[in-house]
């Protein structure tokens, strides 16, 4: 047999040009190079269980459905029959709204509600039409403190707006100006879920009502712009609000969303004897947030930290459930009351229990030694050489005194006299400061009449000259910010002897551990606090142990002082709060807040005057340190407040974790409080620089090209020769340094960078570290520090 031939195509045949794969392999290529191997990255990616596109597109549609039905489980159990009924705090914005007209417009909603009231004074709804519960508190109107505490608890924050009109029939003031000041200051605390109800709109004329609405929405948008005004007149306005407030989205706070927190309902304070001064306070309420432990510490606003005994579960005295059973022994058995069966949830662990030590343990012997060394005392009985007494600033080591020349050492008994100037405190700049004494003030008569002839009994004249002196020294630190005179009967080294001249205030090193207080060894201080407070934060989000929120409890503290009792009893309608604390939350340390000026108050906030803060659950008083709020390693020390600016206030007090919102009073003579500033709490970093800068001018007397003789800035000869290290400088712009001094008056030669004018000035800035004084305190409102507006009065 023949071989068969392959065919070969002929002349005519198409042949198509094989694909080009440019500069890189084809797969087919590298299929047949790599023989089966896996690729190093495939192989990783299997190891770690990362998931392909499709996997990963799956996840992230599992995860919002969760979110979503997370949202929606919350909303369903908000205010229903098993959780704690819903909040509501209710805040009218007049004076003269009458507050019982709209609660009997509530209680009326509906003919099968169960409305029940509180030792406390809040009331109960249970509305079975639309399965929800409400619990009601009303503060009393002018006390800014109540209704304050009563917000930061509440779910939602209603406020009242009534509508009326003047004596003409038009259209009054919405807001009075009790509502003006509360209406702020509940802002820059944190509002939660808000709502805005208007009353009394049928006693307007049909015709105006429209126009009325559409002017309250207006004067409300100012501070609430989205809030849509709500009618409450009649029965079916009430039931309408309460389904609304029941189903609207709420607002998280994030201080109190992090922490167990807990409005009372009954209060009970017991004691095994009549004569001891501590007992027990049992508060019953409804748990709110995170779950609580027993080991840990809570905090009663206005009266401290305290330790928990032991939490109890009664029966929940406001429930739907108990109405029923109530009803249904009534039938049967004739009786109104069952009997209530307390369950112990948890008790306290001594061993675990968190302590109420709020400072450290100073130890006046810590660092020193305490025996010398037998090198020493042989060393202590051969010198004979006489030592030299020398005037140097405190903190001063005996090696930077021997720098000092030994002609500035002073005799034994001389230096008993110098000490004596030495304990001047530092802080008299301000009566040395430039004062404007010559400026004029003049006074504006207000246009409407009012009747003065018992004016000057509300007026106290020495607070006047207090306020007067402050504000004339806001103005010259304005004007000539950290600019002093230099003392004239004094030697400027020894004034002046704490501070020292830095050639840049940004990039030269400050030591932070460098002189420092007392007070620095009774403070707890972080090592990172930013570190501390994401762990501390992470883990209370995801706390599981404890009591779970949601339940009646009853709260045992111990070691509740009767008096503290006796002054809660003497304010009954202002609530009390409880919250939980997170870890290292009652030790003192510096805490650093960020404050603006608020309010329409034009008096300056001077530096170390004590202030009223409200630092999320907390409120004490203080005397805290201002600087400027930037972001160097170092710190302007700042004099006052001054208006529309934002500062950096340094204090002693418990610490505290940000977000949180800081709000600052100050107390009048008469007792009133005055929303001063708003802020939030910025760390608590105990290494923070407040450097405290003071300006000595001098003026040109002689100049010569780039040389020119100064004076003015000093009166000795010595504080020339003291001060020769530090750069001056002059405010257009030059720069130097002294080379000589010139006779005995102050007068000295110096040097410049260039061509001095005759009428620059010439200025040498000096620098000291300052520290806030321990001045905190918790702040209890009395009955005089309610707001009392001068209209009342």
């Amino acid at each position: 047999m023949s071989k068969h031939n392959a065919h070969r195509p002929g002349a005519f045949k198409q042949v198509n040009k094989t694909h080009k794969t440019g500069r890189h392999r084809s797969k087919g290529a590298i299929s047949n190079e790599v023989k089966g191997k896996v690729n190093v990255k495939t192989l990783s990616k299997r190891i770690k269980g990362e998931l392909g596109r499709e996997a990963r597109r799956h996840q992230a549609q599992q995860i919002r459905q969760n979110k979503r039905d997370e949202v929606l489980k919350a909303k369903r159990g908000f205010g229903c029959v098993q959780a704690p009924p819903i909040l509501v705090t209710l805040i009218p914005l007049q004076k003269e709204l009458d507050t019982n007209n709209v609660v009997s417009i509530f209680k009326n909603v509906d003919e099968s509600a169960n409305i029940s009231f509180s030792p406390c004074g809040s009331i109960h709804l249970g509305i079975s039409r639309i399965k929800r519960r409400f619990s009601l508190i009303i503060p009393p109107v002018g006390d800014v403190i109540s209704t304050l505490d009563a917000a930061k608890v509440s779910d939602t924050v209603m406020f009242l707006v009534s509508a009326k009109t003047n004596n003409e029939g038009d259209i009054s003031k919405v807001v009075d100006s009790w509502g003006q000041n509360i209406l702020p200051t509940v802002l820059a605390q944190g509002l939660p879920a808000a709502a805005v109800a208007l009353t009394n709109l049928e006693n307007i004329p049909i015709k105006k009502r429209q126009k009325h609405k559409q002017f309250v929405e207006n004067e409300i948008s100012k501070w609430l712009p989205d809030e849509k005004i709500l009618l409450l007149d009649n029965n079916m306005d009430g039931l309408n609000i309460l389904r609304r407030i029941g189903s609207q989205k709420q607002k998280k706070i994030f201080y109190r969303s992090r922490r167990p927190y807990l409005i009372a309902e009954t209060i009970k304070y017991t004691s095994q004897n009549s004569d001891d001064n501590n007992g027990t306070l049992e508060v019953s309420g409804y748990l709110r947030g995170q779950p609580l432990s027993a080991n840990e510490l809570i905090h009663l606003t206005g009266f401290g930290d305290f330790q928990i005994s032991r939490i109890d579960a009664p029966e929940d005295p406001y429930s739907l459930e108990k109405e029923r059973k109530k009803s249904k022994s009534s039938v049967e058995n004739n009786t109104m009351d069952c009997e209530t069966v307390t369950k112990i949830l948890e008790e306290a662990d001594a061993s675990k229990q968190e302590s109420l030590q709020a400072e450290n343990i100073l130890d006046p012997m810590d660092a020193e030694q305490t025996w010398p060394t037998e090198d020493e005392l042989i060393e202590a009985e051969n010198s004979t050489t006489q030592k030299l007494v020398k005037v140097v600033p405190k903190g001063t080591s005996v090696y930077q005194a021997a720098w000092i020349p030994d002609e500035d050492a002073e005799n034994i008994d001389d230096l008993s006299e110098s000490e004596d100037e030495m304990s001047v405190e530092d802080d008299i700049d301000s009566d040395n400061e430039h004062k404007s004494d010559d400026e004029e003030y003049e006074s504006v008569a207000l246009n409407a009449p009012f009747n003065d002839d018992h004016y000057d009994e509300d007026i106290d004249i020495l607070e006047e000259i207090k306020e007067l002196k402050k504000i004339k020294e806001a103005k010259a630190d304005k004007e000539f910010p950290d600019e002093l005179d230099t003392p004239q009967n004094m030697l400027a080294k020894l004034r002046f002897q704490k501070y020292r001249g830095l050639e840049s205030f940004r990039t030269t090193p400050w030591d932070v551990k460098e002189n420092l207080p007392r007070d620095y060894a009774r403070i707890f201080q972080f090592e990172n606090f930013e570190r501390t407070r994401k762990r501390i934060l992470k883990n209370a989000e995801n706390k599981e142990d404890g009591v779970s929120p949601g339940s009646y409890i009853t709260i045992h503290v111990k070691n509740f002082s009767k008096q503290m009792f006796e002054m809660y009893c003497s304010t009954q309608n202002r609530p009390l709060i409880i919250f939980g604390l997170l870890p290292h939350e009652q030790k003192i340390s510096l805490v650093n807040v960020v404050l603006k000026r608020a309010g329409e108050s034009l008096i300056p906030i001077k530096s170390k005057e004590r202030l009223i803060f409200q630092c999320g659950f907390r409120r004490f008083s203080n005397c805290p340190i201002f600087s400027q709020h930037t972001n160097g390693n170092k710190h302007k020390y700042e004099r006052f407040i001054q208006p529309e600016s934002t500062v950096a206030a340094s204090m002693y007090a418990p610490i505290m974790y940000s977000p949180c919102p800081v709000l600052c009073f100050r107390q009048k003579a008469s007792g009133t409080l005055d929303l001063v500033a708003t802020g939030s709490v910025l760390s608590a970093n105990a290494d923070r620089l407040v450097v405290k800068r003071v300006i000595l001018s001098g003026h040109p007397f002689k100049v010569h090209k780039r040389s020119a003789v100064i004076r003015f800035m000093f009166f000795n000869r010595e504080d020339i020769n003291w001060f020769k290290p530090v750069q001056v400088v002059t405010k257009f712009g030059r720069r130097g340094h002294i080379k000589e001094p010139l006779g005995t008056h102050g007068h000295m030669k110096c040097h410049f960078d260039g061509q001095l004018k005759s009428q620059d000035t010439v200025l040498m800035k000096l620098y000291k570290r300052v520290f806030p004084k321990w001045k905190y305190e918790t702040y209890f409102p009395t009955i005089s520090s309610n707001f009392i507006d001068e209209e009342m009065k």
